[in-house]
């Protein structure tokens, strides 16, 4: 049977790991929603999303030219915070998922998946690190194709990973809600 990697902590120690994420995910994402305002224009409508879902060098290409030398530090600084956002992100979700994990499925089927889950969660961080490499790549000027391609492919998956995450954590709350009302 899988085991959460959280399961040795006490309640406590939980909590407060909870706390230290949820405030540093926070600023981290007002951090880099702030730098993405930078990076938006008629050619990058997402901002740092359209330049990870680019997938070809022309796609890249376009994007990079669009922004001025500010928007390119922008990027770059946002690129640097990603290293230290996906590790505070991913553990955030994964350690919600064991919380309610514990509450709502311990010793069913249900409670593998979220364990399952967690793991899945620390893939998604490698493919955040790999994508965050090839964006950087494409920044530095190494306008190759490959580094388009790894962004994408790398993306892909770990948005869905996360997503799935999220949902996971919405259902599972919204059920804890109404179990707790019974």
């Amino acid at each position: 049977m899988l085991v959460s990697p959280f399961k040795n902590l006490s309640k406590n120690q939980e909590q407060k790991l909870t706390l230290l994420l949820s405030f540093s995910t926070f600023i981290l994402l007002v951090a880099m929603l702030y730098l993405d305002s930078f990076l938006k224009n008629a050619v990058c409508k997402h901002g740092i999303v359209s330049f990870q879902l680019a997938k070809d060098i022309t796609t890249s290409s376009k994007i990079i030219n669009s922004w001025n030398g500010v928007s390119q530090i922008a990027c770059g600084i946002s690129l640097g915070l990603d290293f230290l956002f996906l590790i505070s992100y991913t553990l955030l979700i994964a350690i919600l998922i064991h919380k309610l994990n514990e509450v709502l499925w311990k010793n069913s089927t249900i409670y593998t998946l979220g364990i399952t889950l967690i793991y899945f969660l620390v893939l998604a961080a490698a493919f955040d690190a790999v994508e965050n490499i090839g964006l950087i790549q494409l920044l530095l000027g190494n306008i190759e194709q490959k580094w388009s391609s790894i962004a994408f492919y790398f993306a892909v998956p770990k948005f869905i990973i996360i997503v799935i995450g999220i949902i996971y954590i919405l259902f599972n709350f919204v059920y804890y809600l109404f179990q707790k009302r019974s």
